[in-house]
């Protein structure tokens, strides 16, 4: 398994971080080689510019600006995102990681002559995973329609091998969280991993 694991969070003391080394735990129990990009520790400019949208459909010239992002996206079988949800969506460093690094020729290709609309470039991925932190209830984040969930599980979920595995797991109304929410969320986050990886269930391999 080769596991990227995109972590976007500006403190290193949030219960986001405690997320995330449960994640690489579990990556490290099986044996896993991990990369991590840290955005905001990276200082990952998150602005399309000019010059990058002028060349954005130019490959692989398109890949330049972000060399390494591209090659360990394209190096991995498993990615993984752990980060909060800020207004119901993606941190503003973790939509322009998409913007800048899910570029033609890498996410998706094209279209063109004989295909109208583009088709899947991370097809090497097999394995999805977001790890998320909500101040809003599950309610009204569902009312709102979830939309940092749909644009990772969905929209890049497109881009992805069929099948592929996905886990999902998100502590809501963060906000007014107490020591016991986070302790049951860190057991869940275990679970979900423990599945995505492939450890046994322990509750089923101790009956």
């Amino acid at each position: 398994m080769r596991a990227l694991v995109v972590y976007c969070h500006p403190r290193e003391t949030s219960f986001t971080a405690a997320v995330r080394d449960l994640v690489l735990e579990k990556l490290r129990g099986v044996n896993a080689e991990i990369r991590v990009a840290d955005l905001y520790s990276n200082t990952f400019d998150p602005v399309l510019s000019a010059a990058e949208h002028e060349g954005y459909e130019t490959c692989p010239d398109n890949c330049a600006p972000v060399e390494k992002d591209v090659e360990d996206l394209r190096w991995c079988d498993t990615l993984i995102f752990v980060y909060p949800t800020w207004w119901y969506g993606l941190p503003a460093v973790l939509k322009g990681w998409l913007d800048r690094v899910f570029l033609p020729d890498v996410a998706f290709m094209m279209p063109d002559a004989e295909n109208p609309t583009i088709r899947p470039g991370l097809q090497h991925i097999k394995r999805l995973g977001v790890f998320t932190t909500c101040g809003a209830s599950w309610w009204l984040t569902q009312f709102v329609g979830a939309p940092g969930k749909k644009t990772i599980l969905r929209g890049v979920g497109l881009l992805c091998a069929k099948p592929h595995k996905k886990t999902f797991a998100a502590h809501y109304l963060m906000d007014s969280s107490t020591d016991a929410s986070r302790k049951k969320h860190l057991e869940r986050v275990s679970r979900k991993m423990d599945r995505f990886v492939g450890l046994p269930n322990k509750k089923a391999a101790a009956s």
